[in-house]
């Protein structure tokens, strides 16, 4: 690692795992974080905190260095201990700029962090770039509405990003980044105890298997109109799947949603119907192979991601559509 007082242009990407794997987000903040340190003339630091936090450097070869934080208590996630742990890797490191996944454990982390450091936070961002030496955040917010533009001056800063806002991950790197460990801090007094994991139940379709998916939101408007979404999955030889309002309104159920707090899919071909594009939902289904949109409004982020689109009302295009898949049957 480099030597005290050389880090003031460093990135530093907070890395999270579950059940001894690197979640795929940790890498698409890796990428994302190379292209910033680039620009800052840093280095890229992963810091992983864990029971066997060394173990998992070895995948992180997109990073220069990997800064370890391991302690018997950090083998099940709990936000109070993992934040103690992370705070004394940053204190250490003390990155020009920190970069968390804006994920479930993101928001436990990201705010906590900024508070515990007093750093400035920037959250939902899309973009982080530096201009004439000064850090600026792009942020998304009111769902994706309204894009706001933070200018940071001051010399670090935590950043919470968007998954699914910038390219696909490609994978932990082949590199051999040096390996530096923290000490973790005292964390027996941490007031939150881990004490056992709930597995979802399986559901009648396992969307994250399937090779077609057609997908549905809010742009349905009612569950009386699913059956038009099911005619066409059923001429395409696919499965239903939904985004959260959806299954908020129980129109389908929880094993159905796709997104941040649903699945992710990687299916050869995505059939987004009525479904706006909000980044929570881009985050689960990026990955698609073949990504086709339907929806009335041009401008829905949606089409950002979409190899096809089409701006119409989908109650005219599903019909259609139906029929000419049925016909060449």
């Amino acid at each position: 690692m480099s030597a005290p007082g050389t880090t003031e242009r460093d990135v530093a990407v907070v890395v999270e795992h579950l059940d001894g794997r690197i979640a795929e987000v940790s890498f698409e903040m890796l990428a994302r974080g190379r292209t910033l340190a680039t620009a800052t003339g840093g280095r890229l630091v992963a810091v992983v905190a864990g029971p066997d936090a060394r173990r998992l450097a070895g995948e992180l070869g997109a990073a220069d260095a990997v800064a370890v934080v391991e302690h018997a208590t950090l083998a099940h996630y709990t936000p109070e201990a993992y934040l103690h742990a992370h705070r004394a890797a940053l204190e250490r490191l003390a990155p020009r700029v920190t970069l968390v996944a804006s994920s479930s454990m993101g928001l436990d982390q990201a705010a906590g962090l900024a508070v515990a450091l007093d750093w400035p936070l920037c959250a939902y961002c899309t973009d982080v770039r530096v201009e004439d030496g000064a850090l600026v955040a792009v942020s998304q917010i009111y769902g994706g509405k309204l894009v706001a533009e933070a200018r940071v001056d001051g010399p670090r800063a935590v950043c919470a990003l968007l998954p699914g806002a910038g390219p696909p991950p490609t994978g932990g790197g082949t590199g051999a980044p040096a390996v530096e460990e923290i000490p973790a801090p005292d964390l027996g007094a941490a007031r939150i105890r881990f004490r056992r994991l709930v597995a979802p139940e399986a559901g009648d379709v396992d969307i994250a298997r399937e090779g077609i998916l057609v997908s549905v939101g809010r742009g349905i408007q009612s569950q009386d109109n699913l059956p038009l979404v099911e005619a066409l999955a059923e001429a395409l030889g696919a499965a239903v799947s939904a985004s959260r309002p959806i299954v908020d309104q129980g129109w389908l159920p929880k094993s159905r949603q796709v997104g941040k707090s649903g699945l992710t899919v990687k299916p050869r071909l995505y059939l987004a119907v009525g479904i706006s594009g909000a980044p929570e939902h881009l985050e689960g289904m990026r990955g698609a192979e073949l990504i086709v949109a339907i929806n009335q409004d041009p401008g829905a982020p949606i089409f950002d991601v979409a190899h096809y689109g089409v701006a119409a009302d989908l109650f005219d295009v599903l019909p259609a559509l139906t029929e000419k898949l049925k016909a060449r049957a």
